[in-house]
């Protein structure tokens, strides 16, 4: 999916909604145990009831490797009914890769040739030659983290170098000269808070993948009161929030309210540009 097909959804849709698909056997509804994968079952019924209020599903594959062939056949499936049935949704997958650059290229084709997933989140540790493999695929997008949300992103992302800037600053400004806002989104922090207007001003034009909406804390409106732009350029995730309101037999329910809710806020956000 390109950029402009990304835009006219989010602006059709009246949203910029990314439902993180973190689908944890531990904390589905038991009523979903006796299903022959009830990964798959619990990630289609999500699918089904959100499908309207979002734009994008953000399977984390840590939750799905962890559980060996199963989990990753679960993965899969759940990829395959997304395509079949909601192909206007951005797919992403969040396994953050990042290596030299014949093992990045092997990364590329597993996620964007094997399961055609539309974006993948890279770390940027290692340098160009971890990140230009992924940017080879037409229409594929490659998500960097920038600045993340988590407690330890203190301990690299925002030390200084001697001319004052900020690793993540660097990470912006160097990673622009590898690919484009037609390729390239970074992650930022819904945490992060007023730190948005300084992505934006390294970052103008990128998309923005924002974790840490709802169950993080983070505020809806400060991320887009600083880091909206005219084609919204941000897609917002939400996964514990939604997936987890319910662990009862109308999770679905409660998964389609919360996602709704998360919607009718957006909408009011994008009236304003």
């Amino acid at each position: 999916m390109d950029r402009q097909e990304l835009v006219k959804q989010i602006f059709t849709k009246k949203s910029f909604l990314c439902v993180g698909l973190d689908t944890d056997i531990e904390k589905i509804p038991e009523s979903l145990f006796n299903e022959e994968d009830p990964i798959f079952t619990f990630n289609k019924t999500i699918i089904d009831v959100t499908a309207p209020y979002c734009v994008a599903y953000k399977p984390n594959m840590a939750f799905y490797e962890c559980y060996g062939l199963k989990g990753m056949a679960s993965f899969e499936k759940t990829i395959k009914y997304l395509r079949k049935f909601y192909p206007d949704h951005f797919i992403i997958a969040d396994a953050k890769r990042g290596d030299i650059g014949n093992t990045s290229a092997m990364y590329a084709k597993t996620f964007y040739d094997e399961y055609n997933v539309d974006a993948l989140t890279v770390a940027p540790y290692m340098g160009e030659d971890s990140i230009t493999p992924f940017l080879e695929y037409k229409d594929k997008w490659v998500i960097i983290l920038a600045l993340t949300s988590n407690k330890g992103s203190l301990d690299f992302q925002l030390t200084e170098d001697k001319d004052g800037e900020l690793l993540f600053e660097k990470v912006l400004k160097k990673t622009q000269e590898w690919g484009s806002e037609k390729n390239m989104m970074y992650v930022v922090g819904a945490t992060q808070g007023k730190m948005f207007k300084e992505i934006r001003r390294y970052a103008p034009n990128h998309f923005l993948l924002v974790p840490g909406v709802g169950a993080q804390g983070g505020s809806l409106q400060e991320v887009c009161h600083y880091g909206i732009i005219k084609d919204c350029g941000l897609l917002v995730n939400s996964s514990r929030g939604i997936i987890y309101a319910s662990k009862e037999k109308d999770f679905g329910v409660a998964a389609a309210q919360k996602a709704k809710d998360l919607q009718e806020l957006m909408a009011i956000e994008l009236e304003k540009i």
